[in-house]
């Protein structure tokens, strides 16, 4: 999938992304790497609203997810279980978060399991970025879920 292809997808699903001005940076089978601007994720203290930077985090988890399933011609249903966000310094302007998966060597036994029980999860990292430093690390499960998948909130 091109950056311009998921970016569409993206904004057309996701309205949140659309207000938050993300843009696709890179997509690849290995990383996706998402992208946003200070302007509509400012906080009070003209910064990246926390709220905005973990959206972005599991934006971008999720848009990896979304794109390997794609390429692999599986529909998704992809919703976010859990995560972590750890926030290591202010973020001062435009910002972004690559995501990769966990364990790579277990997206077998993820589409395997998709494929036999409706239900699989997997893990996601991804680093956030602000001029060329990390100011931010997020880790989250998502599962997809098969057209009989259980009811599970997220995004």
């Amino acid at each position: 999938m091109l950056p311009a292809e998921l970016e569409r997808y993206i904004h057309e699903h996701i309205p949140l992304s659309k207000a938050m001005g993300v843009s696709v940076v890179a997509v690849d089978e290995t990383a996706v790497a998402l992208q946003a601007p200070l302007g509509p994720n400012v906080n009070h203290r003209g910064t990246a609203f926390g709220g905005s930077a973990s959206a972005l985090a599991i934006l971008a988890g999720w848009a990896l997810l979304h794109t390997r399933l794609h390429a692999a011609g599986v529909a998704d249903r992809l919703v976010i279980q859990r995560n972590t966000m750890e926030y290591q310094q202010p973020i001062l302007g435009q910002f972004t978060a690559r995501a990769r998966l966990v364990r790579p060597d277990r997206w077998p036994h993820f589409t395997a399991m998709l494929a036999r029980k409706g239900k699989a999860r997997i893990a996601v990292a991804a680093v956030l970025e602000h001029a060329g430093q990390i100011v931010g690390t997020f880790t989250g499960e998502f599962v997809a879920l098969g057209a009989t998948g259980g009811g599970l909130g997220g995004a």
